[in-house]
């Protein structure tokens, strides 16, 4: 990999994680591993049914039980004054506790509070409730039609967010959410067209599975500050939504975040802050409450989805694309209005077409609530946009890497939403995953060596723009020592903010990477951060930490520059030293200079950086904007599979990656932040469903509930990470978390298409799927495939 940053010491290199020490031998301390003196321990009673009005709840056997101090129902909290009873990011639909009808199997009915974890979760199995069921409805396009059971009379926007502000939902109906975008004349060019080729596909809701489960301590001081610890990707939103809850000043409540043990978007604004500092008001107590595995599931899981695709062929050429996606919210809308919102946009695919329309739905369901999770709706998105453009190729008897490359987005060309891209390596990732998709088949086992083994190669491409607008802050002080601490909100969840912004304060101050400490987010030091998620932090949260940095540079060079009578623009900063480019023992070390511009040791210096990103609001019946988004994510995957046509087994043998990360801050780590999401990535592909049935969860732990494992992981695993320099960004970086997740789905899709002729649309592909697909297109008319006319899909004009 050629770099043109080879001047830089630390920035562009392979440093070792910081945190990797502590984690690897045990001695990093999460929230788990954290005493409260005296607090309480909170269990939950939680609903047995999707959707049912509460008749009754009867606390008084759970109220006599040894240890317990406090039980609290949903018509409790009802009866408190000063306290909003809901919360939400995008609506305030959610109640902190099951009052009047409960929404979803598993939501919480009832908070008990006791001396010890065992006497409140036997107290908690000890709470009876009685309910009048209602109908209730799991598939969010069925929920989305008119007649389907009504979850929410009415919604409240929450108004937490500039893109939010406008949101209404759709009264009457499920839908909290219809984004829509026309470019063009899509209708009449499907009407026009020589073959229009029409699926749909689905993806399930399926867990985030992050190791470490939720987690929430709260107590409130003397005075009536509000202190809490938690598992939250977003500090300051919980700070700000629990003073709206409890009606206190921003100042009176403070959140601190330890280092997270995986999130992936399970932990993204609320979660169970508003209740346990409910109980600890309650009870004028510290309380903590800390989910069982099985209770995680009842928490979060990713949107399903149910995508309707048509794309328009007339003349040899790609003439339309319509697509309507109906995002599963669950019970709650949490943030997927920003789904169906920012991923709709992208919903065309990452290509020029002439016309184009689409609408995106976010829709109530009777589940589990959804919320973002390694992608943010994008992975459900591709296997529909992807998959078509294998379809066409193969209409148009051309070859599906060619055709990608005729509409393909380019730098400077316009998109479907009227917004410029610049800085996209779309073109670039797939050229490199062919090239290495190629060697794959030169190198390829003969296909004879066991005659039930199939064997075919797949590509795809991803997009997905990044989360704007959103603010980043930074502060960055320097000791006079030659040490500095870094203050950011930035979660360290496992991807690796803490060395990447630790690379960029020491290559800004001429440090080792070691004499750089970077805090854990407090919201009484830490400046204000609007997320951590959406693969935004390297971007956002570098190039605030490199203005900090460099406003200390600047007066290290001002001192340096009059001390050594030499002009500020002809010292360079390396090394804890400044000195002369052309005469290098011309210098001042950092303490030096430290003692110069102050007269004494023990001083710091400090620096104050602001990012914002900016986006310019869609026109909301075209989705027209000049800017929908800061910058952009490109990725593209490859696969190639065996499918044993006896069983159905579908084995991943080789998996080629390609991210364009503008600039590798730490190219080691951007390596395996592609293969870390496209290995999970594999499982929900594969295997990963949570299964609704009658309206419950049936496979709410990990005995039922698979994850990729080591053996499913594939013989070759080739990453390649591509450098397609963003100029806005920090030494023109993006961020990369996401990439590998886009394009892998659809990728795996193509190659068993390729390998056995059938076309798959629901994931995930297990073996049941695939034997039954192959029987269906061994029963079909002849020159058919499964599930319809080769190309699968075509439909009536």
């Amino acid at each position: 990999m050629t770099r043109e940053s080879m001047e830089w010491s630390v920035v562009g290199h392979d440093v070792l994680r910081l945190d990797g020490p502590a984690k690897v031998r045990g001695g990093q301390r999460y929230l788990a591993d954290m005493v409260f003196p005296g607090a309480l321990h909170l269990a939950l009673a939680r609903s047995t049914h999707p959707h049912a009005n509460i008749l009754r709840v009867d606390t008084r056997a759970a109220g006599g039980v040894s240890g317990v101090v406090a039980v609290f129902t949903g018509e409790d909290l009802l009866a408190i004054h000063g306290v909003r009873p809901c919360y939400g990011p995008a609506f305030r639909d959610q109640p902190i506790l099951a009052f009047g009808k409960v929404r979803y199997a598993g939501e919480p009915i009832t908070a008990v509070a006791a001396e010890s974890r065992e006497a409140a979760e036997e107290a908690a199995a000890l709470i009876e409730a009685e309910y009048e069921e209602l109908p209730h409805v799991q598939d969010p396009f069925e929920a989305a039609q008119p007649g389907a059971p009504l979850l929410h009379d009415s919604l409240e926007p929450a108004g937490a967010f500039a893109d939010l502000m406008a949101l209404k939902g759709r009264p009457g109906t499920n839908i909290c959410t219809h984004y829509k975008q026309r470019h063009g004349d899509a209708e009449k060019a499907l009407a026009e067209a020589d073959h229009v080729l029409e699926d749909t596909y689905t993806c399930p809701p399926v867990s985030h599975a992050h190791l470490e489960p939720h987690g929430t301590a709260a107590w409130f001081e003397p005075g009536g500050r509000l202190i809490v610890h938690t598992t939250s990707q977003t500090p300051y939103f919980v700070r700000g939504d629990l003073a709206a809850i409890f009606g206190l000043p921003l100042a009176d409540v403070r959140v601190v975040v330890p280092p997270l043990g995986g999130s992936y978007g399970g932990k993204i604004y609320d979660k169970l802050e508003p209740l346990t500092c409910l109980m600890a008001k309650v009870t004028g107590r510290p309380v903590q409450l800390h989910l069982s595995r099985e209770e995680v599931f009842y928490t979060s899981s990713r949107h399903g989805a149910v995508t309707k695709i048509w794309t328009g062929i007339k003349d040899g050429k790609i003439t339309a694309r319509k697509v309507e996606v109906y995002y599963d919210a669950g019970a709650y809308a949490e943030v997927g209005p920003r789904i169906a919102q920012k991923t709709g946009s992208t919903a065309p695919g990452p290509y020029k077409f002439p016309n184009v329309s689409v609408d995106g739905f976010c829709v109530y369901t009777n589940k589990t609530p959804s919320g973002p999770l390694r992608g943010f709706g994008v992975p459900q998105l591709a296997i529909a946009y992807e998959t078509h453009m294998n379809k066409a190729a193969a209409l148009l008897e051309k070859d599906p890497v060619a055709l990608r490359r005729e509409y393909v987005l380019e730098e400077g060309d316009l998109y479907s939403t009227g917004s410029p891209v610049t800085s996209i390596g779309l073109r670039a990732c797939l050229d490199s995953v062919s090239r290495e998709m190629e060697k794959t088949s030169e190198s390829r086992p003969a296909a004879t060596r066991e005659k039930h083994i199939a064997r075919g190669r797949g590509i795809a491409l991803g997009f997905k723009s990044v989360i704007s607008p959103t603010i980043s802050n930074a502060i960055v002080e320097l000791n006079s020592d030659g040490s500095a601490i870094v203050r950011s909100a930035t979660v360290e969840m496992g991807q690796g903010a803490t060395t990447a912004f630790a690379q960029i304060a020491a290559e800004e101050l001429g440090l080792d990477v070691n004499k750089v400490r970077v805090t854990t987010p407090d919201t009484d030091q830490s400046p204000y951060d609007t997320l951590t998620a959406g693969s935004r932090s390297t971007y956002h949260m570098g190039n605030a930490v490199i203005g900090a940095a460099r406003q200390i540079r600047e007066k290290l060079l001002e001192t340096a520059s009059e001390a050594l009578e030499i002009p500020s623009e002809e010292l360079a900063l390396r090394e804890g030293r400044v000195f002369s480019r052309s005469l290098p023992e011309r210098a001042m070390t950092i303490p030096e200079i430290f003692l110069k511009r102050f007269g004494a040791p023990g001083t710091t210096l400090t620096g104050e950086g602001t990012f914002q990103g900016h986006a310019v609001k869609a026109d909301p019946e075209t989705g027209q904007t000049p800017r929908m988004t800061e910058h952009w994510f490109a990725g593209a995957s490859g696969a190639e599979v065996e499918v044993d046509t006896e069983t159905g087994f579908v084995k991943v043998t080789r998996l080629v990656s390609s991210a364009d990360v503008g600039r590798a801050i730490n190219p080691r780590h951007c390596v395996e932040q592609v293969q870390g999401a496209a290995a999970m990535t594999l499982g929900f592909a594969l295997f990963e469903s949570m299964r609704i049935e009658d309206g419950r969860l049936v496979n709410g732990s990990f005995l039922e509930y698979s994850l990729t494992a080591f053996e499913d992981m594939p013989r070759e695993f080739i990453t390649d990470i591509v450098e397609n320099p963003l100029e806005s960004g920090p030494y023109g970086a993006r961020g990369v978390g996401e990439t590998g997740t886009m394009a892998l789905k659809p990728a795996i899709v193509n190659a068993i298409h390729d390998a056995v002729g059938i076309w798959l649309k629901d994931m995930p592909v297990t073996p049941e799927k695939v034997l039954r697909a192959m029987r269906e297109a061994s029963g079909a008319a002849p020159g058919k495939e499964a599930s319809g006319a080769a190309p699968d899909g075509e439909g009536p004009k």
